[in-house]
């Protein structure tokens, strides 16, 4: 397969640490109006809130995508992570690969991700980016992909979707991609819910739900449940804390211990209608409320 690194034990946990940082960083710089770019860095696209979970909290997944026939009208296939942590992979045999979890990033994650898939598409066939500048006036995602390709997920529990089956798979390359393997949190997507992914970390599962909603409305829509003991899924869950990435929350769910993925669709529905109807309530949140607004957002991770 194309080049890339050959260990994973030493180098990913600094590259990781290194991404984290440089994302944060690029937030900080944009609440202080350093930088400037969109709030919703993947609104207008298909399945917004499943490239912001790709980005950030799966794993191992690749999706659908194609580009508009301005850009050749190629099928490309978005990766959550290439070992290397490389840009974009354009293989020997044709196939386009572009990364979401890069250790490079801007204001816009829309126009970096587009930046790697023009470079892919224009290298040689065999090639791997592991880098590329850049452009801050140059075309985004939205401009790129043609809208009407449904961006369809799947998980997987190893890397081998990078593999290119034109090029020899070597020993190293073998052992390279098992370890990097062993980093992965094991996650299925919620069948008939987008952005909805479960987990298992530590022995305890966890749902994670990558939201549409505006922020602000849905961190008070969620701190009025949380204030009347409706913000749980079921009897023995919690809702524990939230991330938050390119203009959009991710709620995180902790569950009754063993719980399976195929068991929160009866689940998700019930909670859906409490959250629909507290998206409606206006007013100012009351004492109780914004005690719970005030712990959710204590408990808030930023990621962008």
């Amino acid at each position: 397969m194309a080049k890339r690194s050959k260990g994973r034990s030493k180098e990913v946990n600094p590259k990781v640490a290194a991404r984290r940082a440089a994302r944060k960083a690029a937030q900080e710089a944009f609440q202080q109006g350093e930088v400037s770019g969109p709030l919703r860095a993947f609104e207008g696209l298909p399945g917004e809130v499943d490239w912001v979970a790709l980005r950030e909290v799966v794993p191992a997944a690749t999706a659908t995508a194609r580009t508009t026939a301005e850009y050749g009208s190629r099928d490309v296939t978005v990766v959550t992570l290439l070992p290397g942590l490389l840009a974009a992979m354009h293989r020997k045999d044709g196939q386009i690969l572009v990364a979401l979890q890069t250790p490079s990033s801007s204001a816009d994650a829309s126009r970096d991700v587009a930046t790697a898939l023009l470079a892919a598409l224009t290298a040689e066939p065999g090639t791997a980016l592991t880098q590329v500048d850049l452009d801050p006036e140059g075309p985004r995602l939205q401009d790129v992909l043609d809208p009407s390709v449904d961006f369809e997920v799947t998980l997987h529990d190893n890397f081998d979707y990078a593999l290119d089956p034109e090029e020899e798979i070597t020993g190293d390359v073998k052992d390279a991609l098992e370890q990097f393997a062993e980093s992965i949190v094991p996650t299925v997507k919620v069948a008939g819910v987008e952005g909805a992914y479960w987990c298992r970390m530590s022995g305890r599962e966890y749902l994670r739900w990558s939201r549409p909603e505006p922020e602000e409305e849905l961190l008070d829509a969620l701190a009025r449940l949380h204030a009347t003991g409706e913000s749980v899924l079921e009897q023995g869950t919690r809702l524990i804390g939230t991330f938050r990435s390119c203009g959009l929350v991710i709620p995180v769910w902790e569950l009754v211990r063993g719980s399976e993925a195929d068991e929160l669709g009866p689940l998700l529905p019930p909670f859906q209608e409490r959250l629909t109807e507290a998206l409606a309530r206006t007013g100012e949140l009351g004492p109780d409320e914004r005690r719970a607004r005030a712990s959710l957002v204590s408990r808030q991770v930023t990621l962008r």
